[in-house]
């Protein structure tokens, strides 16, 4: 049975995407089966794997609206045995409107991941940068969430929202759903501000912050223009071997 992550942070750019792609293949490496799934209309994780959103005649979206099932859309990222990502498009957006027309409109991924629960060991859900009912999807179908915050100040303004939304998924959907913690990301240890933002979180919020902080580096930027995640791109870097070290501890963690 499958261990299924979700990724969130309403706000944008704090490298959502970054991570579920690298922690999916660091995952791999470890011989983990993974499922990668991209919950957001933008489509930057289905397209950093290497595919073309504007191209692909199936998405998540027709798994959405019943036309079809996840056996039937989920596709093997290329060159990497063991990862799958079950792709997104811009039709996406229109699953929302649709979404909220169903009953047990929370619940739609959860059950529609079921019959594939068994193919994998990790699914990863990389959540859009907002609250609504495609996050609480994600959310709903967890049994953790993963925060990634950028180490800046008003990266964190949004964190207590995300909490309270985590709050009523456990109240109404998923009692069983907990904060695995924080993935410091775009970290830069030369400032007192980084350092300062990540204790600040500590201490306002209590939770975890996993260690080690993934550094800022132009690696990152160049990875998704080939298809690539940071470990395939660089693999010695510091961005790599963070995201190495990060995938032990949350699988050691799953272990216990």
């Amino acid at each position: 049975m499958a261990r299924v992550a979700a990724v969130a942070n309403q706000k944008g750019g704090v490298a959502k995407t970054t991570t579920v792609h690298a922690l999916g293949y660091a995952l791999v490496e470890r011989g983990r089966r993974v499922l990668l799934v991209d919950l957001d209309p933008q489509a930057c994780l289905t397209f950093s794997v290497g595919a073309d959103p504007d191209s692909l005649e199936f998405s998540l979206h027709d798994v959405f609206v019943r036309r079809m099932k996840v056996t039937e859309v989920r596709k093997p990222v290329a060159g990497v045995e063991g990862l799958d990502i079950l792709p997104a498009t811009i039709d996406l957006a229109g699953s929302e409107v649709h979404l909220l027309t169903r009953t047990g409109r929370e619940h739609v991924l959860e059950r529609a991941l079921e019959p594939v629960a068994d193919d994998y060991d990790v699914v990863l859900v990389d959540c859009p940068p907002s609250l609504g009912v495609l996050t609480i999807n994600g959310l709903t179908a967890a049994q953790e969430v993963l925060i990634p915050l950028q180490c800046e100040a008003l990266s964190h303004r949004g964190v207590g929202q995300l909490l309270e939304t985590i709050d009523d998924v456990k109240m109404f959907a998923n009692s069983a759903l907990s904060v695995r913690g924080v993935i410091a990301t775009m970290y830069d240890d030369r400032t007192r501000h980084g350092r300062a933002v990540l204790h600040s979180v500590k201490e306002r919020y209590g939770m975890e912050v996993l260690e080690p902080p993934v550094r800022k580096s132009i690696r990152f930027a160049e990875a998704p223009e080939r298809g690539r995640c940071i470990i395939q791109h660089a693999p010695s870097s510091a961005g790599a071997e963070a995201y190495r070290a990060l995938a032990a501890t949350i699988d050691a963690g799953w272990n216990q």
